[in-house]
């Protein structure tokens, strides 16, 4: 109940600062907000669909030139050790689905988060992988560019 009156009254708050202040101006976030997300959206989910088809333009071209992915086993790799390693002939990657995907944005900065049940094959040899992840977003020069990749596993 008290986390509902908090809420009212911060929606009183704001809608009272629009009026004082010129609704364009608080209006204009929010719309840049959700454009932002829906673009991350996009991109999260055209990337996704481009590993699956080792789609290496499409990889590749998501993510900045200082792009750096911590595994779920602790290594560190850079923007060409993953591009070559998701795109290995030997491994082939299930389509999959993002569970309890979210996005958080802090100006040019977005987090985006989720847990993910992959499958395929490597070398012929079934896996399973369960893991959440966090990618961090870079907007830069008005594109938003993966840059970093965090994976931990989970049983």
């Amino acid at each position: 109940m008290r986390a509902l009156l908090v809420a009212l009254a911060w929606a009183a708050f704001v809608s009272g600062v629009g009026a004082a202040e010129g609704i364009g101006a608080v209006r204009a976030a929010p719309a840049s907000a959700a454009a932002d997300i829906a673009k991350l959206q996009e991109l999260s989910d055209a990337w996704d669909k481009a590993i699956v088809a080792k789609d290496r333009a499409a990889v590749a071209g998501n993510m900045g030139a200082d792009f750096r992915i911590i595994d779920g086993q602790g290594n560190v790799e850079d923007k060409q050790q993953f591009v070559e390693g998701i795109l290995d002939p030997k491994l082939t990657i299930d389509p999959y689905t993002v569970e309890e995907f979210d996005i958080r944005l802090y100006g040019d900065v977005a987090l985006l988060s989720g847990r993910t049940r992959m499958t395929g094959k490597h070398d012929g040899k079934p896996f399973v992988s369960n893991y959440r992840y966090i990618d961090i977003y870079v907007k830069r020069d008005g594109q938003w560019q993966i840059v970093s990749v965090q994976i931990t596993r989970l049983p």
